[in-house]
């Protein structure tokens, strides 16, 4: 009893359990989207679904330069010089706001364009790009803002902004589908993240004034600099990434059908809800300790940290998730998407090798190693696109999940070839 109350204490348990209630609620919100999406689009509009989320991954990261993680390492390191975080976040947000603003005239001008880019030329929805434009600067301006609050050590707060963003999303999903249909679901993706900054504001209010803390004469070109090498890594990883899988799911498109996209964008949602545990816990907890780290004993207590405490309960979960997997089907969407119970062995043990190159891939970031993560993602998003492209004509759609699972292990191989004075330090 001693030892588990020990345990309760640590902050890691703290965070670890209220980011869990968090992804109890984004996953349970999740089934309810998901369900509301395969009864009014079908498989079909989730693949036009697919497509979007993955464009406006790759905008998200655009307009804010990709300097997410980068704030959060100079907030961690500054949050007790005042003067000094005035020059980041000042610097920050003028930036993103020129930045998003000329972003914003692109997608509005061209809307026409990016419609028949993303959706082909039998889908005309021109107006959700014009929409966009008009709701990228708070968006951009909502990921910025939490990237502060996690510097600034909020977890707390971080996970409650998220909870109250995804019943934002909820409700807004459900009336969006229900009256629109596909219309209504692109819309969906786009406009709750703005919404989110009202949100955000009031909870970075409660320790920083932020209007207050903008100056035009705290602006510091080598601020820019310094996050410069985190914008190289941040947009290799999120602007390319998202293309290369938008790309993949057009191939899939034209060489299987448009509901073969959807099965797989309908396992790829699945993914997305359990991997939320780890890549949230990863970027709220375990990324600054990484990056505040100055040993290599001090990187391997946190490597040590994940790999016995989180890790093994994501494997053990993701065991009964195969093993349910055709209940799952039947919960999330409606018996059009079986096929999609194919998918889940290689997606599933794809995700297995994700996870555990995840908690290395953060330490790129933490210790700015730009070169090496560049070459080992680019290398990775080869690699996913070159096996997908094959695997589709030999196996169809279960070729795309293998080329994931193959991916992630070879990665995962290089990772750890890599960081292994880390993980082996005494």
């Amino acid at each position: 009893m001693k030892y588990i109350k020990t345990i309760s204490r640590t902050p890691l348990f703290k965070a670890t359990s209220l980011n869990s209630a968090s992804i109890l609620l984004k996953i349970g919100i999740g089934i309810v989207t998901s369900k509301v999406l395969a009864v009014f689009v079908g498989p079909g509009g989730m693949a036009l679904v697919g497509n979007l989320r993955n464009f406006l991954t790759a905008t998200e990261t655009a307009s804010t330069l990709g300097f997410q993680n980068g704030i959060v390492k100079y907030i961690v390191e500054h949050k007790n010089d005042g003067k000094q975080l005035q020059k980041i976040i000042s610097t920050v947000f003028i930036t993103l706001l020129v930045v998003t603003i000329l972003l914003s005239t692109i997608l509005f001008a061209f809307s026409a364009f990016w419609s028949y880019f993303i959706f082909g030329e039998n889908y005309q929805y021109a107006t959700i790009f014009k929409v966009l434009a008009i709701v990228l600067p708070w968006y951009a301006t909502t990921v910025f803002l939490i990237a502060v609050v996690n510097g600034l050590g909020k977890y707390g707060n971080v996970i409650r902004i998220n909870i109250v963003g995804n019943m934002i999303g909820l409700v807004f999903s459900i009336i969006m589908i229900w009256k629109f249909n596909t219309f209504g679901a692109l819309l969906s993706i786009i406009i709750p993240p703005s919404i989110l900054f009202f949100v955000v504001f009031y909870f970075i209010n409660k320790d920083i004034r932020f209007f207050k803390t903008i100056s035009l004469t705290s602006f510091d070109f080598k601020i820019l600099k310094k996050l410069s090498s985190y914008s190289l890594m941040t947009l290799v990883s999120s602007l390319c990434g998202p293309l290369v899988f938008l790309a993949i799911r057009n191939n899939v498109i034209v060489t299987l059908d448009i509901s073969q996209a959807g099965f797989w964008e309908a396992m790829t949602r699945i993914s997305t809800y359990y991997l939320m545990f780890i890549s949230s816990i990863l970027s709220i907890y375990f990324f600054p300790k990484l990056a505040f780290s100055n040993s290599q004993k001090a990187t391997r207590n946190v490597f040590k940290s994940y790999y016995s405490s989180i890790f093994p309960l994501f494997v053990i979960g993701l065991f009964f998730i195969y093993f349910l997997r055709f209940y799952i089907i039947h919960l999330l969407f409606t018996p059009a998407f079986l096929p999609v119970t194919q998918l889940f062995f290689w997606q599933l043990l794809g995700d297995v090798f994700k996870a555990a190159s995840m908690i290395l891939g953060y330490q790129f970031f933490a210790k700015k190693l730009t070169v090496a993560f560049i070459l080992t993602e680019v290398f990775s998003l080869i690699m996913m696109y070159c096996f997908s492209h094959y695997f589709i004509i030999s196996f169809g759609i279960q070729g795309v999940v293998m080329a994931h699972a193959l991916t992630y292990f070879i990665y995962l191989a290089v990772l750890l070839l890599y960081f292994r004075k880390s993980i082996v330090a005494q």
